[in-house]
C-alpha cells in the first residue's frame, strides 16, 4: 500500500499529540522532517478555471490536449495535470460521437411472383491487365435467374445504377440490394418512388438474404473474370457481353431443370398465355 506524505504528515501530527518529538515522531511513521514542516500554498485555481470555461465555450469540440494547449499558450498553465483535474472538475469533457449501427429487418428471401417482378442487384470488382480495378454491376431476374444487365465501368454511383435501370426500361415491383452507398443514394430512392418500386434491403452482413444475386455472382466470377485477362476496359465490356448472352441463353441451370433461363422464360410465357386467355 502506498502512503501519500499527507497521511505521514498527519500521522506524525498524532504521534506529537502523545508527548513524541518532531524526531521521533517522524523517525515512527518514516517520515522526513522537512516535509513534516512543509506548509500547504493551495493555488488560486479561479482565473484558470474561468478561463477553461470560456475555452470550452467557445470550442464545444475540443478537448483536455486541445483546451490545455490553449492555456499554455497564453501562459496560465505548464503541467498538464493541473488542467486535467481543473477540467474534470468542471464536468467538461467531450462526448465521443459513435456512428449508430444500421439496422434492417430481416429480408425473407421468398419465390418471386413472376418473370421481371423481383430483380437482384450486387457489384462484383476485378482488375485489368495494367492493375487499375473496375466493377461490374449485376442485376438478375429471380424468377427466370436472367441476367437482364451488367454495368462494367471504373466508378458507378447511384445516379449511374438508376440511369441504367431507365434506359433499360426495367421497373419490377421489388428490387433487392445491400446497404451500400449506390443503393442507398438519393437518385435510386427517387427513381424507385417515382417508378412505384420498392427497395428490399438486406441486413448488413447478411449476403445470403440477396442468395439469388450472390449465386449468380459466383458463376460469372469462376466463368468469366476468373477465365479472362483484360487488357483494357472496352475488351473487359466485350468479353463480359459474350459471357451473359451464354449464361443467359446456353447454358444449363440446375434450379430451372437444367434449361438456360431464357428459354425457360419463353416456355414460361408460352404456357401462361393459353391459361391467361
Amino acid at each position: 500500500k502506498v502512503v501519500t506524505p499527507a497521511a505521514r504528515r498527519e500521522a506524525a501530527g498524532r504521534l506529537q499529540t502523545h508527548g513524541l518529538s518532531q524526531r521521533r515522531a517522524c523517525a515512527a511513521v518514516r517520515l522526513h522532517r522537512s516535509t513534516a514542516r512543509y506548509p500547504a500554498r493551495p493555488r488560486d485555481d479561479a482565473a484558470l478555471r474561468g478561463r477553461l470555461r470560456e475555452l470550452a465555450a467557445l470550442h464545444p469540440r475540443y478537448g483536455h490536449p486541445l483546451l490545455h494547449a490553449l492555456l499554455r499558450r497564453e501562459g496560465l498553465v505548464v503541467n498538464r495535470k493541473r488542467s486535467y483535474r481543473i477540467y474534470r472538475e468542471e464536468q467538461l469533457s467531450v462526448r465521443r460521437r459513435t456512428r449508430s449501427k444500421l439496422r434492417r429487418e430481416r429480408l425473407q428471401l421468398l419465390p418471386s411472383p413472376g418473370p421481371g417482378r423481383r430483380l437482384s442487384l450486387d457489384f462484383v470488382s476485378d482488375q485489368l491487365s495494367n492493375g487499375r480495378r473496375f466493377r461490374v454491376l449485376n442485376v438478375i431476374d429471380d424468377f427466370t435467374r436472367e441476367c437482364v444487365m451488367q454495368v462494367v465501368d471504373t466508378g458507378i454511383t447511384g445516379e449511374r445504377v438508376a440511369r441504367e435501370l431507365k434506359l433499360r426500361g426495367l421497373a419490377p415491383a421489388q428490387l433487392v440490394c445491400d446497404n451500400g452507398p449506390e443503393f442507398t443514394s438519393k437518385a435510386l430512392f427517387l427513381w424507385a418512388r417515382d417508378n412505384g418500386v420498392q427497395l428490399a434491403f438486406i441486413q448488413p452482413g447478411k449476403p445470403q438474404q440477396n442468395g439469388f444475386v450472390e449465386s449468380f455472382n459466383g458463376k460469372f466470377r469462376e466463368g468469366c473474370l476468373s477465365a479472362h485477362w483484360f487488357r483494357d476496359l472496352s475488351e473487359a465490356r466485350e468479353l463480359i457481353e459474350v459471357w451473359r448472352v451464354h449464361y443467359n441463353t446456353e447454358r444449363p441451370h440446375s434450379s430451372l431443370g437444367y434449361l438456360p433461363p431464357a428459354i425457360y422464360a419463353q416456355q414460361f410465357a408460352a404456357e401462361a398465355q393459353p391459361a391467361a386467355a
